[in-house]
């Protein structure tokens, strides 16, 4: 009745022209490009080197400018796990052209990349930082004059649940079911157990308290309010331009003021490196961050090397006289330069380009949540993803582009403002040039001047604010109108 189907036997040889070509990938094509203006990967492979054998016996390595493309696709593509990103890499055919891997090649795997990583020092990483900042520096956008500093929640991959005792070794259910029977509860009673657990008064300390999986992790808030392992990771940006001038990650129950002025000095040092001033020079002339940082010692310290302060005091009537005169000065000047109209400039500085820096890498970059564990491992990733914001930052410059989303949000407004000028051309050749035409060049105008704003959200093409779009129309980039 019918011929049960077979897949047919592979072919030993396949011509070249029979082979799927990959799609066409704008964003990552013009990367590369941007990748090579500056001699990206030579001077990878030059840094790296030093982490291969040269004695030429086992088998090839992978390309050390490889592995950093892989990342750079994890940063764009939203993706935190190493195994994430070797799967999108293996999947996509244009990722393959990026990488320079035909049809017929394995892309690395993710133990190859975990292999890299752990290979190659903390010092690597910071030098290819410092690589990237110093092209944002020939293309002007390094200015080291205005800095501006904050810190974040990274969630580590621990979990609360795993914790032990320092002292006692003992596992934290165990001890709440001590509690719970203590308190005349069964501790055999998982439900009865979790709600006195929820209910009972907590005082967890990082001093009596340690997940063994990840002793770096500390207990803290998270960024939705809750308790949970964390790192606090910190940016110093420049205000002027936007680009992330210094960058780590810190232990998670470190207040955000500790070592204010180091970190500030940091960034000083890596400005000095870009721009080929003498050790020891000062280009910084203010430091901006929130009341989280408004340490006075700090302060003070930042203040005798010559930088303005502009940090809000948290106490809104600190009683001065119960400082000393010089801690009373330093707070002084301080409030001050928080309330003078420049100071409140810089304010609003810090709130766009920081939280934009930590939009994108945490949020859209796939580091919000991490999948590495310690410290050393957490900082190697981190000061990678600061370095490729500032490469977006970067093509920003060049092609007015720095992700493939705003590539994609162009390419919408292209279309859509080709359909309007359809629509017009049309209403036009109907014989209602007057009417239409007056109401066209209107229209134009108050559309098209918010247009680069617009293309920074899109946001604006979901509302329909800007190109309205008739009921019961369908676009590739979704539905609108009724029935949609």
């Amino acid at each position: 009745m019918f011929k049960p189907h077979h897949a047919s036997p592979a072919e030993l040889f396949i011509p070249a022209c029979h082979l799927v070509k990959p799609a066409t990938s704008p964003f990552y094509a013009k990367l590369d490009q941007t990748l090579e203006s500056f001699n990206f990967f030579g001077e990878i492979r030059r840094l790296c080197a030093s982490a291969y054998a040269s004695n030429g016996r086992g088998r090839p390595g992978i390309d050390p400018a490889v592995y950093f493309k892989m990342l750079m696709v994890g940063f764009f593509e939203n993706i935190s796990s190493e195994r994430g990103i070797a799967e999108r890499c293996q999947d996509s055919i244009s990722i393959r052209s990026f990488l320079g891997y035909d049809l017929t090649e394995n892309t690395p795997d993710h133990s190859t990349l975990s292999v890299i990583r752990a290979r190659l020092g903390p010092e690597i990483y910071e030098q290819i930082f410092l690589l990237i900042l110093q092209a944002l520096q020939t293309h002007g956008l390094v200015k080291g004059r205005q800095v501006g500093i904050d810190a974040s929640v990274i969630e580590a991959n621990a979990s609360l649940k795993g914790l032990v005792n320092r002292q006692t070794e003992e596992a934290y259910w165990e001890f709440v079911r001590r509690l719970a029977s203590e308190n005349g509860i069964d501790p055999k009673d998982s439900e009865a157990v979790r709600q006195f657990d929820r209910k009972r008064p907590k005082k967890m300390s990082n001093e009596d308290w340690v997940n063994p999986h990840d002793p770096d992790a500390k207990i803290g808030p998270t960024k939705a309010g809750g308790t949970d392992m964390i790192y606090k990771p910190e940016h110093t940006v420049d205000l002027e331009t936007g680009a992330i001038l210094q960058a780590e990650v810190r232990p998670g129950h470190e207040p955000d003021q500790k070592d204010l002025a180091t970190h500030v000095l940091l960034a000083q040092e890596n400005v000095n490196l870009v721009k080929d001033l003498p050790c020891g020079s000062l280009t910084i002339q203010s430091a901006t961050a929130d009341k989280g940082y408004h340490a006075v010692g700090e302060m003070g310290a930042l203040q005798q090397e010559g930088i303005r302060t502009v940090i809000s005091d948290p106490v809104k009537n600190r009683r001065m006289e119960n400082l000393s005169a010089a801690d009373a000065a330093v707070a002084r000047k301080a409030k001050r330069s928080a309330q003078s109209e420049s100071g409140k400039e810089l304010l609003r500085r810090r709130g766009m380009h920081l939280e934009r820096t930590f939009a994108h890498i945490l949020d859209a970059g796939g580091a919000r949540r991490t999948t590495l564990r310690g410290l050393v491992n957490l900082n190697k990733r981190f000061k990678l993803s600061a370095a490729i914001y500032n490469l977006s930052q970067l093509m920003r410059k060049l092609l007015k582009v720095g992700t493939p989303k705003q590539w994609a949000a162009w390419a919408k407004a292209l279309v859509l403002i080709l359909r309007r000028l359809f629509m017009a051309g049309w209403t036009q050749r109907q014989g209602k040039e007057n009417a239409a035409g007056q109401n066209f060049t209107g229209r134009w105008k108050n559309r098209w001047l918010p247009l680069p704003a617009w293309v920074e959200n899109t946001d604006g093409i979901n509302s329909g604010a800007l190109f309205p779009v008739p009921q019961n129309s369908h676009l590739s980039t979704g539905c609108y109108g009724e029935g949609g």
